[in-house]
């Protein structure tokens, strides 16, 4: 083949794709721009958000952290049953964290809300409240839910002290005291046959529930008494104690109450997600 048509077949395989690969040209060592878009953006700076920050962090990504200072345990006086931080109080614990945090140059904590996200893998943009609009290939949502109060006196005002949700996190520190349950379905029996590993002095207040006959024999056989009609006022007296104002009868005094209200997520940024 002569010369001339092999220069010929050469350049129309390189015209179509065939022929010999550019090198794609190297990033300069000498570049100073700054890089703007994070590996990671995480929404929520409570326990889940920073635990993802710190391995993250140590995996040498660029991460920020965006956090209202919300969590939904402040709360609480005391955080039990966290391994190295048992009857710590939860503002303690993640002083502590980012205390931690701070020997990671990659990690950045930011005092934000985050009011929108947009865009997909590889190139999100969250925007924040102050207006600003950061990037990153990844997003991290921890943050978490808030619990609803109801429309009731004094139960926002004592929840996490004299209104509590869990015997695991606060019924060690209570045990045989009497106790209150305020009633929110069927499933409330669960948590009737689990306290009486703390103690053994317990109330159901039904708070306007319709409880079954059969429940209500069952509660019966336990000894646990049952108080009808719909709770008006929750009063606190003490470190740990309320008094429980009924519509229909009298008062009724308890060292502590528990209750569960309903959750939702405190953000809806998972729906603009879709």
């Amino acid at each position: 083949m002569q010369r001339r048509t092999l220069l010929k077949l050469a350049a129309t395989l390189s015209a179509i794709g065939i022929g010999r690969a550019q090198a794609s040209p190297s990033p300069s060592i000498h570049n100073k721009e700054p890089i703007t878009m994070d590996d990671v953006i995480i929404i929520g700076g409570s326990f889940a958000g920073l635990a993802g920050a710190l391995q993250l962090g140590r995996a040498r990504r660029k991460v920020t952290v965006l956090d209202t200072g919300l969590q939904r345990n402040r709360f609480a006086g005391r955080s039990h049953g966290v391994l190295g931080h048992d009857d710590k109080p939860p503002s303690a614990i993640l002083t502590e964290a980012r205390q931690q945090l701070a020997r990671y140059p990659a990690i950045k904590m930011v005092n934000a809300r985050a009011d929108n996200i947009s865009g997909t893998i590889d190139n999100f943009s969250v925007l924040t409240g102050d207006g600003e609009i950061r990037s990153a290939r990844r997003v991290i949502l921890s943050y978490g839910v808030v619990d609803q109060m109801p429309d009731v006196s004094g139960y926002a005002e004592n929840w996490g002290t004299s209104v509590i949700p869990c015997p695991y996190c606060d019924g060690f520190e209570v045990a045989g005291q009497h106790w209150g349950l305020v009633w929110s379905g069927p499933q409330s029996m669960n948590q009737v046959r689990l306290f009486h590993d703390w103690t053994d002095r317990l109330t159901v207040f039904a708070d306007g529930h319709d409880i079954t006959p059969e429940i209500r024999a069952d509660l019966a056989g336990r000894r646990v008494p049952l108080v009808d009609g719909r709770i008006t006022e929750i009063a606190r007296h003490g470190s740990h104690g309320a008094t429980i104002k009924i519509d229909t009868g009298p008062d009724v005094a308890v060292d502590i109450l528990f209750a569960h209200p309903r959750t939702k997520p405190s953000a809806s940024l998972h729906d603009t997600l879709g």
